[in-house]
């Protein structure tokens, strides 16, 4: 059997998420020998009664082959942590998700993306601020990322097509559930030059409790957050915690004192968060003014094996070439090249001498 199939099947398990399903991987060697487990063994391996049971039920009820058919047969694509094209920016996260569906594409070029997110009740300094951002980003082959909600999320969406550039949405629903339905036709645009993504299983619908987890893979497949305008209990402000716990550069938009829907941005600033007045600020941090050529360059080498085994050793923290050496393990002269050839991607940096950093 296909092992996406046993994938897909755990991903409609309630109760087993990254964490249960890494244990159950350690205890039982691949993800079939863990779906056919004795109960034994699912102990073993930490899960609790109710976990148990979930995953009982769900052997005696669903078809994991079948339920791979559904997904194939409506021409929805399947990243799962065996695959080696699955996001690289979303495998460095902690709790990245075990299955990302997609519906579109998502590019080899998508690496190099930003968030762009922020309030539903934009107002008219938000909303040409979000369609700036989402344009110029765009236009400098940057993929813009956010949540197709209303107001900020829909319009860096449109901003991004309008210009000619590719955008993703990541949905707190199953990809067959557009949500909201207002913004059903940018979808189906979306989907032409781009993709919609879904950590959650087909006919999953659109629950509040399904959005702040949602926001970590926002993101996470971003290099950094761009936070426009947002209360101070705008969903856009979980997805700056997350970005600060994975790592990432968070931005805001700074805006009036006097306006409750800048004081979510104005308190990210005061906390830290870069104050973002052009598209240029951000580019210089992240080192993206030669995106381009990072794609062309990409697109004429895709990524391999080896390149993301490097990866797995590189953090933001500078590695000496001959560390990377012993921990890879490869000889000298392949990680040398490598290296150069992931410099040139924009992969990674050299920041003195055999010292190197990842790239985001």
């Amino acid at each position: 059997m296909d092992e996406r199939a046993y994938w897909i099947a755990f991903n409609c398990v309630a109760g087993i998420g990254p964490a249960r399903l890494t244990a159950l991987l350690d205890e039982c060697g691949s993800i079939a020998a863990a779906w056919q487990a004795p109960i034994q063994t699912l102990q073993a391996a930490g899960l609790d009664r109710r976990s148990v049971e979930n995953l009982l039920a769900a052997r005696r009820q669903l078809d994991p082959q079948l339920e791979l058919e559904r997904v194939i047969s409506q021409g929805y694509g399947i990243y799962t942590w065996n695959d080696t094209d699955y996001p690289v920016n979303l495998r460095l996260i902690p709790q990245s998700p075990p299955v990302l569906y997609t519906r579109g594409q998502y590019d080899l070029q998508d690496e190099l993306a930003v968030a762009v997110v922020g309030t539903r009740r934009v107002s008219p300094y938000g909303r040409e601020v979000a369609y700036q951002l989402g344009s110029e980003l765009a236009q400098h082959g940057v993929t813009v990322i956010s949540g197709l909600a209303l107001g900020v999320d829909a319009i860096a969406h449109q901003a991004a097509l309008a210009s000619g550039g590719r955008t993703i949405a990541v949905l707190g629903s199953g990809i067959d559930q557009i949500y909201p339905p207002r913004n059903r036709r940018l979808a189906l645009q979306i989907i032409e030059r781009g993709a919609l993504v879904s950590e959650y299983p087909l006919g999953t619908k659109p629950e509040a409790s399904n959005f702040p987890p949602r926001n970590r893979i926002i993101s996470g497949l971003s290099l950094a957050v761009i936070v426009v305008e947002a209360g101070k209990r705008s969903g856009a402000l979980i997805t700056a915690h997350f970005a600060v716990e994975q790592g990432r550069d968070v931005f805001a938009v700074p805006g009036s004192i006097l306006n409750p829907g800048s004081a979510g941005c104005n308190q990210l600033i005061q906390d830290g968060a870069m104050p973002i007045v052009s598209v240029n600020d951000l580019l210089e941090r992240l080192q993206l003014a030669n995106v381009v050529a990072q794609q062309e360059a990409r697109a004429t080498v895709p990524a391999s094996p080896a390149e993301e085994l490097i990866l797995k050793h590189i953090s933001t923290e500078p590695q000496h070439m001959n560390d990377i050496v012993r921990a890879a393990p490869m000889d000298t002269p392949e990680v040398s090249s490598l290296l150069a050839m992931m410099e040139l991607k924009g992969l990674v940096r050299q920041v003195g001498l055999m010292q190197y950093v990842r790239a985001i």
